[in-house]
């Protein structure tokens, strides 16, 4: 159960009208590596991690996850406002405005739709842990890259707030991955 506040966890500001980025921001709204996924992928694996501190860092990052992909929905959907058909079909997303109009919708930048294939939980904490700390990586590097993509302040400032959070997450991950450990060796019979 959740508490939600009604308000972004950090402002988006767009100065203008970036049909280009917005289609390469659909990498983090439903690609693979998307927040999406990786909000899905912790909420599920936190019922199967051995201590109150794992299920506990999963449900916060999980749910921290979900308001990540309300920040890049609201990215999205403020740098494409406005835009017409054609503006959409010059930018690449004839596709996407094709089946979407102006609806955000959890796909890639190739309009390929979110699956839960992309998400892992084998049920191990620590093959779970390690996947989440390269999920982490990978979202960090795509960050990286988007920030290289735009010329708008406001859009860099929102991706390096969210580029950091997945710094914070991959050490938090981290000293999970130690706690599971601690726990496992208490365990053990020898």
């Amino acid at each position: 159960m959740w508490v939600y506040e009604k308000k972004l966890q950090y402002p988006v500001r767009v100065e203008k009208k970036d049909l280009r980025m917005a289609n390469y921001l659909l990498a983090q709204y439903g690609g693979p590596d998307s927040e999406l996924s990786a909000a899905v992928r912790y909420l599920n694996q936190r019922y199967t991690m051995p201590t109150n501190r794992a299920r506990g860092l999963l449900t916060d990052i999980g749910t921290e996850e979900l308001a990540h992909w309300e920040i890049i929905a609201t990215l999205i959907y403020k740098l494409t406002l406005g835009a017409t058909s054609d503006e959409m079909k010059a930018a690449g997303l004839g596709g996407y405005y094709t089946l979407h109009d102006h609806a955000l919708f959890p796909c890639d930048p190739q309009g390929v739709p979110w699956t839960a294939a992309y998400i892992q939980a084998t049920g191990d904490p620590v093959a779970d842990l390690h996947e989440n700390m390269a999920a982490e990586q990978k979202a960090r590097v795509a960050y990286e890259h988007l920030i290289c993509l735009t010329d708008d302040p406001g859009v860099k400032d929102t991706l390096r707030f969210l580029r950091e959070r997945e710094v914070v997450h991959f050490q938090r991950f981290g000293e999970a991955l130690n706690n599971v450990y601690e726990y496992m060796d208490s365990k053990r019979v020898f």
